[in-house]
């Protein structure tokens, strides 16, 4: 299997200063890594993106997540096994990714339930979080990355 093309941050190497940014502001700790890893999970599967859906199921298996927990992610509205902070995460990343229909795509009733769970540093990571996934999702969509493969393999032609 080959990716569509070369390595993105090889042919526009600006791409990964902007990458490495993103990914210090999304890792900068205030936002669990658990929940972080369940969002971009949720909205990789959401854009049907097999790149980000494994890349994000390995991060969290890399975290020592749970395959029932990774497996419950795309059902996570019935599944008990996510705390109240993850499920805010979870809907927070189907607003955001999913098809909605007439209104607000984020509700201020959302909101409000999110900010019950994490004060506002914490909420901007999660948007840096979510605005990662869909920063990569063009390049991943585009491109067709190898899914799963080792970083040095993932852009092959």
């Amino acid at each position: 299997m080959a990716s569509r093309m070369s390595n993105p941050t090889i042919l526009v190497p600006e791409l990964a200063q902007v990458a490495g940014a993103l990914n210090r502001a999304a890792g900068n700790g205030a936002m669990p890594r658990t929940a972080m890893g369940l969002a971009a999970l949720r909205a990789g599967q959401i854009l049907t993106s097999t790149y980000l859906t494994i890349r994000a199921a390995t991060g969290l298996r890399a975290a020592g997540e749970s395959e029932v927990r990774i497996a419950a992610v795309a059902t996570w509205r019935d599944a008990p096994c996510f705390s109240d902070a993850e499920r805010a995460a979870l809907a927070l990343a189907e607003a955001v990714f999913g098809a909605t229909g007439p209104g607000e795509r984020v509700p201020d009733a959302l909101y409000a339930e999110a900010s019950r769970h994490f004060d506002d540093r914490t909420l901007a990571t999660l948007m840096i979080g979510l605005g990662q996934v869909a920063f990569w999702s063009a390049v991943a969509l585009i491109g067709k990355p190898v899914p799963g493969a080792p970083d040095a393999e993932t852009w092959t032609t």
